[in-house]
């Protein structure tokens, strides 16, 4: 064994189970139980989904607290990471499914006004960069309450607000985002997100992920036809005009029930989440101190592929030449999609432990032996 050789532990949450950060502390023990000198740095990764905040504080981030509207407008406590004049605001912080009451779902009515106060908290901590990572949402409201929060009006026939939530778009009839916090023109804003999603139509937001949050199908064609409607109000506005039809079509508009929509009119840029989180997290100096390279999430399937963070991870690794492999707890990966995607091989819990319900109630020291098997395998 090399004395010099060094592990970079790059994995994202294995949800439902571990955290990014117990996921690196489990793997560092289960390797160190058999090279007990070896070199391991751990730098928890995420995608912009839940998590994301968590990630950046583990790379350094200090972390804020604040009392927001919860996608219900019930006041949780939600957290955002500031380093310097750089921020990382999770949505699902604010207005994620996990905000919501135990067995309840909202699909019409959870708004993301939560959201856009996190994003102001932001502003008003000084930041002049704000990552804003978006996924495992509750809400289908096109950014709506984000706006609102920030200043913008969406109002009814009547002249009052319109109800919160995408299915309240379908009474608006007039927006007009003039009031939006000016601070927004002087901020780099970028929208960190795993799917490429338009807002609307059979790929929109109601339409694929709409189900996920409880809609039926005739919730998904009310909100697809809210959000289309609430995308046509926002062309007739001077402020907006014809781009809001060029963003609802965007790849990502449609990211966490259309706020990826509601960011693109603050001026956000898209990005694939796993590459700006990356950025963030410093992992390019860190690839550069690793001999080893191992990422991986819960589950290893053909989502994985698709801008999840252990693709992304191994991506990078593979481009600057570093052997990278993964832990997991379920893989459902031939081998050769694995090595397309820049990964000699995964290692799941179930391996292990073939009992998946075992393997979820203790994946920690189940991963810890996986670990083990790694430094066998490539480091003893």
């Amino acid at each position: 064994m090399d004395g010099t050789r060094r592990v970079l532990v790059a994995a994202d949450k294995f949800k439902g189970s571990l955290t990014a950060v117990e996921v690196a502390e489990r793997v560092t023990a289960g390797l160190r139980r058999v090279v007990p000198d070896l070199a391991v740095e751990a730098l928890p990764v995420a995608d912009g989904g839940d998590g994301t905040v968590a990630a950046a504080v583990a790379a350094g981030f200090g972390r804020r607290e604040v009392r927001v509207a919860g996608p219900l407008g019930d006041e949780v406590t939600a957290a955002f990471a500031l380093r310097g004049d750089t921020a990382v605001v999770e949505m699902a912080e604010a207005s994620g499914l996990q905000r919501l009451p135990t067995g309840v779902l909202a699909p019409l009515t959870a708004s993301t006004h939560g959201s856009g106060e996190l994003l102001r908290a932001a502003l008003d901590a000084g930041a002049r960069t704000i990552v804003f990572g978006v996924g495992g949402s509750a809400t289908t409201d096109g950014g709506a309450g984000m706006l609102a929060a920030l200043g913008a009006r969406f109002v009814g026939s009547d002249g009052e607000p319109v109800a919160p939530g995408g299915g309240g778009l379908a009474d608006l009839a007039s927006a007009d985002l003039s009031g939006l916090d000016p601070r927004l023109a002087a901020v780099e804003l970028v929208l960190a997100s795993d799917v490429d999603n338009p807002l609307t139509g059979p790929k929109g937001a109601p339409a694929v992920y709409g189900p996920q949050k409880g809609a039926s199908p005739g919730d998904v064609a009310a909100l697809d036809a809210a959000l289309a409607h609430f995308a046509k109000v926002l062309e007739e506005t001077e402020t907006v005009g014809a781009r809001a039809a060029e963003y609802a079509a965007s790849p990502g508009a449609g990211a966490a029930g259309g706020i990826g929509f509601g960011a693109m009119l603050l001026g956000a840029r898209f990005r694939p989440g796993i590459e700006v989180m990356l950025d963030v997290l410093g992992f390019a100096p860190a690839l550069e101190r690793a001999d080893l390279v191992i990422t991986g999430e819960g589950s290893l399937d053909e989502q994985t592929l698709h801008g999840k963070a252990p693709a992304g991870v191994a991506a990078a690794a593979r481009a600057a030449g570093r052997e990278v492999v993964a832990v997991c707890g379920r893989l459902a990966l031939p081998a050769k999609a694995l090595g397309r995607a820049g990964i000699r091989r995964a290692y799941p819990l179930t391996d292990v432990e073939p009992d998946v319900a075992k393997c979820i109630a203790e994946a920690g020291p189940i991963l810890e032996r996986v670990a083990e098997r790694i430094a066998r395998d490539f480091l003893a």
